[in-house]
């Protein structure tokens, strides 16, 4: 069976990356989450104060860090969860936190920061047999993938399930912040000047506003194995 690049696109918590982890597996695909890799740089600007006064940053700071920025994906020790590391740290926790989430969009707008990823992610799936999801995978990172899909979903629905899975996580929130958090990042995502989230002209829209997990995992699976043939 050939092996092809799967591209999966769309806002902010519509759950891109659940979709794309389980698609992954069933095909026994490689899976990258490249918005954990833009969290991973947020948090790593974070912790070097690269953040001023109203969130402005030192760019030129950040741009002499970023040959320090190292970022890799494990599989956790029970097997079933992929881990992001930030220079051999595990920060998964971290990076999913409101004070990474509030930042990553105005890091992500960055050209030089998304230079250095986008390079990283080019190299991840080189050999295809890969399902990546973010904002710019269809349009600027593989723009020949075979199959590409934009998830949305309406911005009340996504601050909801956000929400949950922050109060599942322990971890403290409003659904006012998330909320106004998520509709910040659609706005910064869709007008930042460089690789800017929209969908590309061959994709696949889907609207999972009303849809379950098990029917959008079943969606999926369907258009990847017409796109494999």
């Amino acid at each position: 069976m050939k092996k092809i690049t799967i591209a999966i696109d769309g806002h902010s918590s519509c759950g891109k990356s659940t979709m794309a982890k389980q698609l992954a597996r069933t095909l026994n695909y490689i899976y990258v989450d490249t918005g954990a890799m833009y969290r991973a740089v947020t948090l790593f600007a974070l912790r070097n104060n690269v953040f001023g006064v109203d969130q402005q940053i030192d760019t030129e700071r950040l741009q002499e860090l970023m040959d320090k920025v190292h970022i890799t994906f494990r599989t956790s020790a029970a097997g079933d969860v992929q881990e992001t590391y930030l220079n051999g740290e595990c920060v998964e926790q971290e990076i999913r936190g409101l004070q990474v989430s509030s930042r990553v969009s105005l890091i992500a707008a960055l050209p030089f920061v998304r230079e250095a990823m986008v390079k990283q992610q080019q190299a991840m799936g080189r050999d295809k047999g890969i399902v990546m999801d973010g904002r710019d995978i269809g349009t600027t990172v593989f723009p020949d993938a075979e199959l590409k899909v934009f998830v949305t979903a309406s911005a009340e629905v996504r601050a909801q399930r956000r929400y949950d899975e922050m109060r599942a996580k322990g971890v403290e929130s409003t659904f006012e912040d998330i909320l106004r958090n998520v509709k910040e990042r659609d706005y910064i995502d869709s007008h930042r000047k460089v690789s800017p989230l929209r969908q590309a002209d061959d994709a696949i829209v889907l609207d999972n506003s009303h849809l379950t997990r098990e029917e959008q995992s079943k969606w999926l699976l369907e258009k990847a194995r017409e796109a494999i043939g």
